[in-house]
């Protein structure tokens, strides 16, 4: 809780688009925890949903600001996270979804009379390779046309809502790292289908490089305080830990009894086979060996969380936690038989 600001919740009816994916589920059920009615905003309601009261589903189209602007009747509070995540350099869909969609999104809040909305942007809209190592919320935007158009749009896409800002809208942005840890369902998020692996014994060797993790639930926490305590026109990063790829997938293998990565290979080697393993790679569908892909790694910025912590009272929790408690929602989903714990060195080879 952020100095100065009253522990007392008052219940509200908000609204959450893209409430079937992986942070939207984590937010819903965190609203419905503290006395929220939902009005829950996908295309596809998840066949595995329980029915609770306090949650109404609405299939609204994030491109159809008539139809957002009658889900948005009554609503106090408006959650919007639908978003492309693509490591593509052009995709016109996702371009579409992650600027146009929020500008409608935030037009149909504001012809709804929504108290105010919360964006759920990206650490992506900031241009980690300009950033000079470290990134707050006053660092260079995501406007080089170089860029993978997931960091344009994403950057973008805030460029909308603060033109309806000007117009009156109530709203603030939030810019998670990379999200991971639980709950997360089939199909899983990039990095957690990663960690999944690692955890079942599946990843012998990775690259070396790293980035900020942040749980799922510490963004979805870090959302609620954005509406609760956040200021019209601001930005806040949703942090989490700055971890080497190579120790969080040894630490989730661990937490499941096995020994996880056994060699780190520098990131220049891969650099160098790049022309040919990207096309090659893209053959079988895969983006995983791509610029775009190795570009954060590769960066490495250090995410400056201390306006959010400030401000907002957000307080996210350390990787080891999520590690583990990603490991034990695994075994509890049927996804991975956890051994007995084994010991090994803090780190294992990597190549210089």
């Amino acid at each position: 809780m952020a100095p100065g600001h009253q522990s007392k919740v008052i219940a509200m009816k908000v609204a959450v688009t893209g409430a079937a994916g992986f942070v939207g589920s984590n937010l819903v059920e965190q609203l419905v925890r503290r006395g929220d009615t939902v009005v829950a905003i996908d295309r596809q309601r998840p066949a595995a949903t329980p029915d609770i009261a306090a949650v109404e589903w609405v299939g609204a189209d994030i491109l159809d600001q008539a139809s957002l602007t009658t889900a948005f009747d009554g609503v106090d509070v408006v959650y919007h996270l639908v978003a492309v995540i693509t490591l593509r350099q052009n995709d016109e869909n996702a371009w579409r979804i992650n600027t146009e969609g929020v500008r409608n999104v935030a037009e149909a809040a504001l012809d709804a009379g929504v108290r105010r909305m919360v964006h759920c942007s990206s650490i992506h809209s900031f241009d980690q390779y300009l950033c000079g190592g470290q990134i707050s919320e006053t660092s260079v935007r995501s406007a080089d046309r170089a860029l993978p158009v997931y960091d344009r749009s994403k950057w973008s896409g805030e460029q909308e809502l603060h033109r309806v800002i000007a117009r009156g809208l109530d709203a603030v942005i939030c810019n998670p790292t990379a999200v991971y840890g639980p709950a997360d369902h089939a199909p899983y998020s990039r990095i957690n289908g990663m960690l999944r692996d690692s955890a079942r014994g599946r990843v012998p060797a990775l690259i070396t490089g790293g980035f900020d993790l942040v749980d799922v639930r510490d963004v979805a926490a870090g959302l609620i305080l954005a509406g609760e305590h956040g200021v019209c026109g601001e930005n806040y990063l949703l942090t989490g830990e700055m971890v080497e790829m190579f120790d969080a997938f040894r630490m989730v293998a661990r937490e499941a009894g096995r020994r996880g990565p056994a060699l780190a290979f520098p990131m220049r080697w891969v650099e160098a086979i790049l022309p040919v393993a990207e096309p090659v790679c893209k053959l079988f569908g895969s983006d995983l060996v791509s610029k775009a892909a190795l570009g954060s790694l590769g960066a490495q910025p250090y995410v400056d969380g201390t306006k959010a912590r400030t401000e907002l009272g957000y307080a996210p929790r350390p990787v080891a936690t999520t590690m583990r408690d990603y490991a034990d929602f695994l075994v509890g989903a049927g996804q991975l038989e956890r051994r007995r714990p084994i010991t090994l060195p803090r780190r294992a080879k990597a190549f210089a």
